[in-house]
C-alpha cells in the first residue's frame, strides 16, 4: 500500500463506503482499512430496512414526530428535520448504483414498518437490506480508480500534529498507525483526513446481536485523541433475538443472538409471556410497535416476574409462503435451530444491539478536531436522542456520508499549516504466550460486568461496581499494552474497556430515566434534557 493518502476511512459499512465514494468522486485518493474482511459490518447485518418518506400519504413532519418521540426529548431537533429530510434523495442515489428495494405488484417501493413509526416507511431487500445495500456499495468501490480497500488492517490509533510536534500549529489529525494482521508489523499512514466508520460496540456485553467486530475502535480511538463523546449510556437492546439452548445462559462470552427483526412485529406478529397473555398493551398503547426501549423493558420485567429465561413471539397466523418470501433469512435461521414460524412460538429475549450515543459531531460529521470525520453509529449527530427509532440508522449514514464529503472538500480548500510527517510504530514489546490468559480472562470479566451491572435495570450501586471492575480492567490491559506486541484480541478489549467505561461514567452523570437509561434510584424523568460527555483529561 502507499504510505500517504488524502483520506483514510476506518471501517466499510454503509457509512464509509458511501463517504469513499463520494470522495473518490471529487478525485481524492482515499484508502479504506477493515480489520477483517471488506463485508463483515453491522449494516451486512441490518435486516429491517432504511426509513425515509416515499409514501404520499406520509411526510416529513410525521418521520420528525417519531424520531423526536423515540428519542424521549434528547434529539436535537435540527438534526432530525435536516436528516429525514435529506432521506429521499439520498436513496435515489442507491437506486441509482443498482440497489434494488423490494416492490409491490404496481411496481411501487414496498414499505414496511417497524415499532415507533406512524406510517409505512421502510425501504427494505426482503430481511436482508443491509447485506443488499453493502453489496451494492461494494461494487461501486471496486470500480472506483481513486479507493483502494485493504483488508485485515486494524486502525490503532489516530496520530495528531501535537502527538507528533506540539509547535506545529493547531492540533490536526496527521494520519494514524494501523496493525498489519496477516504481517504482524505496524504501519504509519499519513492522511490530513481520516473518517471513522467502525460501527457500534455491542460486543462489549456478553449477548449482542452485533457481529464480533463491534468492538467500538472508532469511539474509543477518537476518546483517546481527545474528541468529546456523548450519551453513551443509551444501549438499545433489541427486545426480539432469538432463544435457544445455545445462546442461553452457557453461551460463550460475546456470543452473537440471531436477530428476530422488528419488521415480524410490524408484520402483526405478537409477544406473549408463557402464560398466552399479549402482554404489550398493558405497557403501551401501541402494544408491540412500541418504540424499543419500552418493548425491551417490558420483556425483561415479563421474565423476571414470572422467573421464565424468554417470552414467546407470535406470527402463525401468517402463511408459511408469505413468510418464506418477505423473511427468508429470518425463516432459515429458526428453521436451522427446528422452529417454523408459520406453526411454532419463537422464544426471544432482549440483547445489546445500538449504540446510540458516540463521537460527538456536526451533520457533516466533523469533530472537534481538525481532520478527524465520524460517521455513522460511530457518531453522535443528535438523531437518535435516547432512543433510535427503528431503521433510523442506515438513513443517518447515508445522509452523513453525504454531507461529509462536502464538508472534506471545504477543509481541504482552507489554508493549513504543514503537516508533520507520521512516526514510524516503535514496537516497545515482545511476545508471552503464559500471559495471553489475562487477555482471555479479562474479557469474560468484562462482558460480564457490563451484562450484569449496565444492563436494561440499572442502579447507581451496579454502576459503581462495574466502574470499580473496569479500572481494574484497564490498569491490567494497559500494562500489558506497553510490554507486549500488538494483536487484534489485545486492541479490541482495549478498545472495549474504553467503551464500558465511557457507558458507565455517562450512566452516571445521568440522574433520572429517560429513553434506554434506565435506573431505580432515579426513575423520574428531569423536566429538561441535557446530554451527558466524556471527555479524556
Amino acid at each position: 500500500m502507499k504510505s500517504a493518502y488524502d483520506i483514510v476511512v476506518v471501517g466499510s459499512g454503509i457509512a464509509g463506503l458511501s463517504f469513499a465514494l463520494k470522495a473518490a468522486a471529487a478525485g481524492r485518493s482515499v484508502a479504506i482499512l477493515t480489520k477483517k474482511n471488506r463485508a463483515d459490518s453491522n449494516t451486512n447485518f441490518a435486516q429491517g430496512g432504511l426509513a425515509a418518506v416515499m409514501a404520499a400519504e406520509d411526510n416529513f413532519d410525521n418521520h420528525v414526530r417519531d424520531t423526536l418521540v423515540a428519542g424521549d426529548g434528547l434529539c436535537a431537533e435540527d438534526s432530525v428535520r435536516a436528516i429525514v429530510r435529506d432521506g429521499p434523495a439520498r436513496v435515489r442515489e442507491l437506486v441509482g448504483i443498482g440497489l434494488e428495494f423490494s416492490r409491490d405488484a404496481s411496481g411501487q417501493f414496498e414499505l414496511g414498518r417497524e415499532g415507533g413509526h406512524s406510517h409505512r416507511r421502510i425501504l427494505h431487500v426482503q430481511d436482508m437490506t443491509g447485506k443488499a445495500i453493502e453489496e451494492a456499495l461494494l461494487r461501486a468501490v471496486a470500480g472506483s480508480r481513486n479507493i483502494d480497500l485493504f483488508e485485515h488492517l486494524f486502525a490503532i490509533d489516530v496520530v495528531t500534529s501535537a502527538k507528533v510536534d506540539p509547535a506545529a500549529g493547531p492540533n490536526r489529525v496527521v494520519g494514524l498507525h494501523a496493525l498489519d494482521v496477516h504481517e504482524h508489523r505496524v504501519v504509519a499512514i499519513a492522511a490530513p483526513v481520516v473518517m471513522l466508520a467502525t460501527g457500534g460496540a455491542g460486543q462489549v456485553y456478553l449477548y449482542t446481536t452485533n457481529p464480533t467486530i463491534a468492538t467500538g475502535d472508532g469511539i474509543a480511538m477518537a476518546y483517546r485523541a481527545g474528541v468529546p463523546v456523548r450519551n453513551m449510556e443509551f444501549i438499545q437492546f433489541h427486545p426480539t433475538t432469538l432463544y435457544t439452548a445455545a445462546g442461553g445462559a452457557g453461551a460463550a462470552a460475546g456470543a452473537s443472538r440471531f436477530l428476530i427483526s422488528e419488521a415480524v412485529r410490524g408484520e402483526g406478529a405478537i409477544l406473549r409471556n408463557f402464560a398466552g397473555e399479549a402482554f404489550m398493551p398493558r405497557y403501551h398503547h401501541q402494544a408491540d410497535l412500541a418504540p424499543r426501549d419500552i418493548v425491551a423493558r417490558a420483556i425483561d420485567n415479563e421474565m423476571k416476574t414470572s422467573g421464565t429465561p424468554h417470552v414467546w413471539l407470535d406470527i402463525r397466523h401468517k402463511d408459511e409462503a408469505w413468510l418464506r418470501q418477505r423473511f427468508p433469512q429470518i425463516f432459515a435461521g429458526c428453521e436451522k435451530v427446528g422452529l417454523n414460524m408459520a406453526k411454532d412460538l419463537l422464544p426471544v429475549v432482549p440483547a445489546a444491539h445500538y449504540t446510540c450515543g458516540g463521537v460527538a459531531t456536526d451533520l457533516a460529521g466533523a469533530t472537534e478536531l481538525p481532520g478527524l470525520f465520524a460517521c455513522g453509529e460511530v457518531g453522535c449527530t443528535g438523531l437518535h436522542g435516547a432512543n433510535r427509532l427503528a431503521s433510523n440508522s442506515l438513513l443517518e449514514a447515508i445522509v452523513v456520508a453525504h454531507r461529509a464529503a462536502a464538508a472534506v472538500e471545504t477543509y481541504f480548500a482552507a489554508p493549513r499549516a504543514a503537516v508533520p510527517a507520521v512516526p514510524e510504530w516503535k514496537d516497545l514489546g515482545g511476545d508471552n504466550a503464559d500471559e495471553r490468559v489475562v487477555l482471555t480472562h479479562s474479557w469474560e470479566e468484562l462482558r460480564r460486568a457490563m451484562w450484569d451491572y449496565v444492563g436494561i435495570v440499572r442502579t447507581t450501586k451496579r454502576l459503581e461496581r462495574a466502574r470499580a471492575r473496569l479500572a481494574n480492567l484497564a490498569k491490567e490491559v494497559h500494562e500489558y499494552y506497553w510490554h507486549f506486541s500488538v494483536d487484534p484480541q489485545l486492541l479490541e478489549l482495549r478498545n472495549l474497556i474504553v467503551i464500558g467505561e465511557l457507558i458507565v461514567g455517562c450512566a452516571l452523570q445521568r440522574h433520572e430515566s429517560r429513553g434506554l437509561h434506565y435506573t431505580l434510584d432515579f426513575p423520574e424523568k428531569l423536566p429538561a434534557a441535557r446530554d451527558s460527555e466524556m471527555r479524556r483529561s
